[in-house]
């Protein structure tokens, strides 16, 4: 039902909206720190967005935890607005595994607060699933972030974009430390990705 209505609102954009698609491999999945496709994987999605603020999209990618789920879609939406100087975005996530039947799923309401190059995001996990609490800086084409997952355990995050021609590409630094969830975590990933 979820994704019949993302289709419905899409089909009913005004013409002042923006759609827009993306597309990137990475040598490795990493999110909050943990790897999520245990090697290579494509992503991608499409995106949506309003003058008004409002933004909506769908994103996908391979995923391996070695228990049947192959793939993750994401489906979200929001509304973005500055109130003076201060960067808000409300939102709502919902985390689908669509061949998994042990009961991934899970949804967030995310709010993000930004001033300059300072970011500030809190997920608010929805019917039991976890929290998640996150601050990022960038500098230029450097970024730092460090967050904290509960009842999963603490990342960190160094990255540098920059571009390949017509393509963005990064290398990025992650850092995970268990906290009950099943072993520390580290890698470099390279990343490269186009939109249109």
């Amino acid at each position: 039902m979820k994704k019949l209505l993302l289709l419905l609102t899409l089909v009913s954009l005004p013409s002042y909206s923006a759609v827009s698609a993306n597309v990137a491999f990475a040598s490795d999945y990493i999110w909050r720190g943990m790897t999520q496709s245990d090697g290579p994987a494509m992503s991608g999605g499409f995106d949506y967005s309003s003058d008004g603020g409002f933004y909506a999209g769908i994103w996908g990618s391979n995923v391996n935890f070695n228990d049947g789920a192959g793939s993750e879609l994401d489906y979200y939406f929001g509304y973005g607005f500055e109130m003076g100087g201060l960067g808000v975005d409300l939102g709502y996530v919902a985390f689908d595994y669509p061949k998994n039947t042990t009961g991934l799923d899970f949804e967030e309401i995310v709010l993000g607060l930004s001033m300059g190059d300072l970011g500030l995001t809190f997920a608010l996990g929805q019917d039991g699933a976890p929290d998640y609490t996150e601050i990022s800086y960038g500098i230029g084409d450097f970024g730092i972030s460090y967050g904290q997952y509960d009842d999963y355990g603490d990342n960190l995050l160094l990255s540098y974009g920059f571009d390949c021609g017509t393509y963005g590409c990064s290398i990025a630094y992650s850092d995970f430390s268990d906290d009950g969830y099943g072993g520390d975590e580290d890698a470099l990933v390279f990343s490269i990705s186009a939109e249109f």
